[in-house]
């Protein structure tokens, strides 16, 4: 039996000071009363010309769903004249994640972990890579077509060490070892999508 950390992401929520109260909505509605058994919270600022943008996302694994949680802070527009923020929440039947890539970066000197990328597929979105095909005659002058990839990219989630501490990375690292094995052949055998 898993431990529930719902509370402990309220919490945390609550802490962050970003729109606590606009986050706590959007997560308690892709919840749907579900309890929280993992979960990733990254608040980051972002950069554009002489304003800072902040933006938060939660990432929070429930007993058979992946959801996700983005809110952004606006400067007002023709639409909303006044500065606003926008969330987003998705969730995810985990029979329906098909990939969970991890990427760690280490210093070669230091074998210091300073940063991680997490990116989960789970087939709404694909990125194309294209880059045109050759052969292995120098000479050869012919046009082969192109020769790519389909990569599943429906989400990312960068964390560094630097910027948001080395505890973050290793929580970021925590979450997507227990969503691989929430995703495994074992673990949705039960699951129907």
């Amino acid at each position: 039996m898993s431990i529930d950390h719902t509370d402990e992401l309220a919490s945390e929520v609550s802490r962050s000071g970003y729109y606590p109260e606009i986050v706590a909505e959007g997560l308690n509605d892709a919840l749907a009363g579900e309890s929280v058994t993992a979960y990733v919270l990254h608040h980051e600022p972002t950069f554009d010309r002489d304003e800072i943008r902040r933006h938060m996302t939660v990432l929070a694994l429930t007993p058979t769903r992946l959801v996700l949680v983005h809110t952004d802070e606006h400067p007002g527009d023709e639409l909303l004249p006044k500065p606003y923020t926008s969330t987003t929440s998705e969730a995810v039947a985990l029979s329906q994640v098909r990939s969970v890539v991890v990427t760690r970066m280490v210093t070669s000197t230091s074998k210091q972990l300073e940063e991680a990328v997490v990116t989960i597929g789970w087939g709404v979105m694909s990125r194309i890579d294209l880059t045109p095909a050759q052969c292995s005659d120098p000479e050869c002058d012919a046009d082969h077509g192109y020769t790519g990839s389909v990569t599943g990219d429906d989400f990312s989630l960068r964390v560094s060490a630097v910027a948001d501490g080395g505890a973050a990375v290793e929580r970021l690292l925590s979450f997507a070892r227990t969503l691989s094995a929430a995703t495994s052949s074992g673990a949705t055998a039960g699951h129907t999508g």
